[in-house]
This record gives C-alpha cells, sequence and structure tokens, in this order.
C-alpha cells in the first residue's frame, strides 16, 4: 500500500501535422495511502489518460508521477506494482476463471503453485465467485466477468488499483449493486484505488474524493459534499449533481441581481462581497427551491411561474417551470425538485422562492465561485 501524488502531470499528442494537442494539463493530485479517489467528468477531458499515465500504458511529457517514495515516470509498467481493471475486462477467452486469476501471479512472483491455488480460491470467495472457477468467460454474465477481472487485480495483492470504467457495460441494477460492492471490498483492503468515471452518480457515492476534470484541467479536488455544495466554478457546480443546478444569466445594480425575468434582492453581507465585478451567474440547486401551490403574501425571493413539464421518477417529482410571464412557443425553463407525494400537473400556476442562502454566484469573466452555500447547514450523524 501506498501514497500516490500527481506533480504538475502533463501529456501532449501530436496528431501527424506538427499540431500538438494538451490531453492533461498540469495536473497536481496527491492521493493518501489506502484512499478512493474519483476522476470524473466529460468523455473527452483527460481522465483514461490520466490513468493510463499512472499506469505506464502512456508516457508523460512533463510533470512527476511518484508511489510511495518511487518515481516511476520510466518504471515499466510490469515493474510498477500496480493493478489495473480495464472497461472491457480483458480476460483470456481460452483460460478458466482460475487460469485469468491465476496468470498475473504466474508471470510476475515465483510463488508455489498451493500457494496461488490458496490466494486465487481465497479471493474468489471474497468475490462470490468460487463456483466459477472451472468456466470460461463465455460461459459468464457481464457481472460475473467483471467479478473475475477484479478478481485477477486482488490476487496481485498491488500497491495500487486503477480501474478504468469497470461498471459502465453492466445493466444499471447491477452497477449499484457492483457499487456497493467495490467500496466494500476497497475498504476491507484498504489499497490505493483510483477509479475513473464520466457518470457522476458514481463519482458521489463512490469516493472519499473526487477530482473533476475538464478539457485536460483540473477544476476540483474535494469530497463529494464539498464539490456539491461548494463549488470551485460554474463548470464542476453544473457537472456535478443530477439534475444539474440551476443558471440564469444576471447583472448586478445596487443591491439586486437583475435577470431577463425576475430582479433578485440581495443580503447586504453577500451584496460586499463581490466587489467591482458586475456580471454573474445565479445558480440554484433542483431541491433547494421552495415550491408552493400558492402563497397567501408573494415576498421578494418568491416567483410566481407555471408548470411546464412534470418528470415523476419514484421518491421525488422533477418540475420544470417557466416565469409566469414567459408565455413564449420555446420559454426558458429552471427545475425543481419535490415529492412524489405531490400532485402536479402541467399549466399549474404556483410560487417557487429561492432562499438567498442556497444560491450560487459565479463571475462570468472567469466563471470562478464567488458565492457559494454553506457546509455549516450539513447534519451529522449523531453516535449512539
Amino acid at each position: 500500500m501506498a501514497e500516490l501524488t500527481l506533480d504538475t502531470v502533463t501529456k501532449v499528442f501530436n496528431d501527424g501535422d506538427s499540431n500538438e494537442i494538451v490531453a492533461v494539463d498540469g495536473v497536481d493530485i496527491d492521493i493518501d495511502d489506502g484512499e478512493f479517489l474519483v476522476l470524473v467528468g466529460p468523455s473527452g477531458c483527460g481522465k483514461s489518460t490520466t490513468l493510463r499515465m499512472i499506469a505506464g500504458l502512456e508516457t508523460v511529457t512533463d510533470g512527476e508521477i511518484r508511489l510511495g517514495n518511487r518515481l516511476i515516470n520510466n518504471t515499466p509498467p510490469a515493474d510498477r506494482n500496480i493493478a489495473m481493471v480495464f472497461q472491457s475486462y480483458a480476460l483470456y477467452p481460452h483460460m478458466t476463471v482460475r487460469e485469468n486469476m491465476r496468470f498475473g501471479l504466474e508471470e510476475s512472483t515465483d510463488m508455489a503453485d498451493d500457494e496461488m491455488t490458496s490466494i486465487v480460491e481465497e479471493t474468489a470467495a471474497m468475490m462470490g465467485i468460487e463456483d466459477l472457477l472451472d468456466r470460461k468467460p463465455s460461459e459468464l454474465s457481464g457481472g460475473q466477468q467483471q467479478r473475475v477481472a477484479l478478481g485477477r487485480a486482488i490476487v496481485r495483492d498491488p500497491e495500487a488499483f486503477l480501474m478504468d470504467e469497470p461498471l459502465s457495460n453492466l445493466d444499471a441494477k447491477l452497477r449499484a449493486t457492483m457499487r456497493t460492492e467495490l467500496q466494500r471490498i476497497q475498504e476491507d483492503l484498504s489499497v490505493t484505488t483510483v477509479y475513473v468515471t464520466h457518470d457522476q452518480t458514481e463519482a458521489m457515492t463512490m469516493g472519499d474524493r473526487i477530482a473533476v476534470l475538464n478539457d485536460g484541467v483540473l477544476q476540483q479536488v474535494g469530497t463529494p459534499l464539498e464539490c456539491y455544495h461548494t463549488p470551485n466554478n460554474r463548470f464542476v457546480a453544473g457537472f456535478i449533481g443530477e439534475p444539474s443546478m440551476n443558471f440564469f444569466d444576471v447583472t448586478l445594480s445596487d443591491d439586486a441581481l437583475t435577470g431577463e425575468r425576475f430582479s433578485y434582492p440581495l443580503p447586504g453581507d453577500v451584496r460586499s462581497s463581490l466587489g467591482d465585478a458586475t456580471e454573474f451567474t445565479l445558480g440554484v440547486r433542483p431541491e433547494d427551491i421552495e415550491f408552493h401551490a400558492t402563497k397567501s403574501s408573494v415576498g421578494e425571493h418568491d416567483f410566481e411561474c407555471v408548470v411546464d413539464v412534470v418528470e415523476p421518477v419514484g421518491e421525488s417529482n422533477n418540475i420544470y417551470l417557466r416565469f409566469a410571464d414567459d408565455d413564449g412557443p420555446d420559454p426558458d425553463t429552471f427545475i425543481v425538485t419535490i415529492s412524489g407525494m405531490r400532485n402536479v400537473s402541467s399549466g399549474d400556476r404556483v410560487v417557487a422562492t429561492i432562499p438567498p442562502d442556497a444560491i450560487h454566484l459565479f463571475d462570468d469573466r472567469d466563471g470562478r465561485a464567488v458565492k457559494n452555500r454553506s457546509l455549516s447547514e450539513v447534519d451529522a450523524v449523531a453516535p449512539t
């Protein structure tokens, strides 16, 4: 087990016409021993390239990668003591499950046969595949093949695990089950793990911390709650969370933010913290907007709206609202998440409240967050 450090790691490709493409641009991440870090971002953001540089499958253009106290930039992949699990499972089709799991041990150690057999069988039992050891990959389901691929990595007892979207080929229900199993296994083994995904739900539910990438640039590293409630910038705010954060283009005038359809008065302490900027994006999470069927008096942060579309998702409803005076053929909408037990229909006139303590503000000049909600409101589970 060991900590993993990425120090201004950069990867530049050449497209063949002497044009350089910067795939990863100066990424700095310190991953603690035993930590589960998730690299997340849209397709093409550089997350898999970063993982492949850690594994040694891509050369590092600039910067350093250290595993424990070792600089591994130029260390061959086989000598890095890192195990990788691929999206495609990468099982040998002519080998049984037992042979697939033994293969890495046979090639990289001088371990006795009896010891290899014992380790493979113990790992198979932990993965729930002990009854499959004599089958070949073609006889297994996708979930079983993924367990074999994980087991093959675990038997090597590496210093770090690398996982490149290992659940993306599974159906939704099995993917949720495997997320839980992966977390349990990683906690039991306490192995430093870097997990790549484009699915922000996986990132939020699995990682001790998550690292958000966009266009090869690291946007934020933090716990799931930090990235969700206190995003560094508009990109992180919009990428993390489902449904996504609502955004409104606004201009600061005196003590209020003015949008196309509304004016939003700011509390004095928020107004004084904004400096000389005048153009902002106002952000608010769908679950933070208060939804009222009717309201006896409309306050300065209340807005009369009309229900445009209702999306029932079981335990909750995603309600798409438009401002009451926006009656054109293609109105701008924003999303409110409410309980699934509330009956709402398209065309209903309602009141939406945007609480001042729940808003986020981003400077339009660079997208930087200048106001986030406070994490001090998060309740901790009291010990029993």
